[in-house]
């Protein structure tokens, strides 16, 4: 009978007995994690002198591909969690082109004459908004793979640097479609006063093309932060250097805008001029940080 009851009591709390091991399994596993991230965080990496570790890295190549490996798997990652956002765009991409559309009339305005076209279309805008969607993820895994090579307080605030990285390249492409396309598209339309038939493969290549690059654009002041906090550039260099750089800007500029008018040429320019003057403040930052 003991047995019995036993058996029976074994039985009724096996459900409990299960629910509390897999609460202890999934505490442990997120006590590792916290762990980990606090010993990510918190760790002092040794502080060699970059001309040291290119000789030592010279001396012993083989080191590099402990390296090679890691920026491999984050990489690979990054690829991933691509092609998800792109899957996940698929969704909003047909409301997406007809807004991307909106400065010419609509949909209504192209005319698709080969019959692949608007499936062309329909997977360049995808990949677009799903780069937009994955960006912070893709900065997370770049700062995954560089933060232990970092200061504490570097790692730390570089890691804040991510959103900002989003919301710069987001502003970057609202800047390319609220200003410079409502620009840029009467002027190239009817240019000589030749009405232009669009084509949807060709105005949307050009459109997401200039939002691409105007939000990339965007990213400078981050990369000269990242230069700075290397010790690459500093931020009495670059203000000594002001005007080789708005030279730079200007061609640039010249490159990246779609026409050849310099109103807007000088729409481009404003902002990535502004972006150099903000791009010395955040070098400044990160000269303090480093020393």
């Amino acid at each position: 009978m003991h047995k019995y009851l036993i058996a029976i009591w074994r039985i009724i709390s096996a459900p409990f007995r299960f629910f509390r091991w897999l609460f202890r399994i999934i505490f442990l596993w997120l006590s590792k994690i916290f762990s980990e991230i606090h010993l990510f965080l918190t760790e002092e990496p040794e502080d060699e002198p970059l001309p040291d570790t290119l000789a030592k890295t010279f001396e012993n190549p083989t080191g590099l591909f402990f390296h090679i490996d890691a920026l491999r798997k984050h990489l690979l990652r990054s690829i991933i969690f691509l092609v998800i956002t792109t899957s996940f765009s698929f969704v909003y991409t047909k409301q997406i082109i007809e807004i991307l559309a909106q400065p010419v009339g609509g949909l209504e305005a192209l005319r698709a004459i080969d019959i692949t076209e608007p499936i062309g279309v329909f997977m360049r805008v995808a990949l677009l908004c799903g780069f937009a969607l994955a960006l912070p993820y893709i900065a997370l895994e770049l700062w995954l793979f560089a933060a232990p090579g970092l200061k504490r307080k570097s790692r730390i605030f570089s890691l804040f640097a991510i959103p900002i990285l989003t919301i710069f390249f987001i502003a970057g492409m609202a800047f390319a479609y609220y200003v410079m396309l409502p620009t840029a598209i009467p002027f190239l339309s009817n240019f000589m006063g030749m009405n232009t038939e669009l084509r949807p493969s060709t105005y949307i290549k050009f459109v997401s093309g200039v939002m691409f690059w105007i939000g990339i654009a965007f990213e400078f002041p981050l990369v000269i932060y990242v230069l700075a906090l290397i010790r690459l550039v500093n931020a009495k260099q670059l203000l000594n250097q002001w005007r080789l750089a708005v030279v730079i800007i200007a061609i640039s500029a010249a490159a990246i805008t779609p026409t050849v008018d310099p109103v807007n040429m000088s729409i481009v320019m404003g902002p990535m001029i502004v972006l150099y003057f903000i791009s010395i403040g955040l070098a400044f930052i990160a000269q303090r940080q480093k020393t």
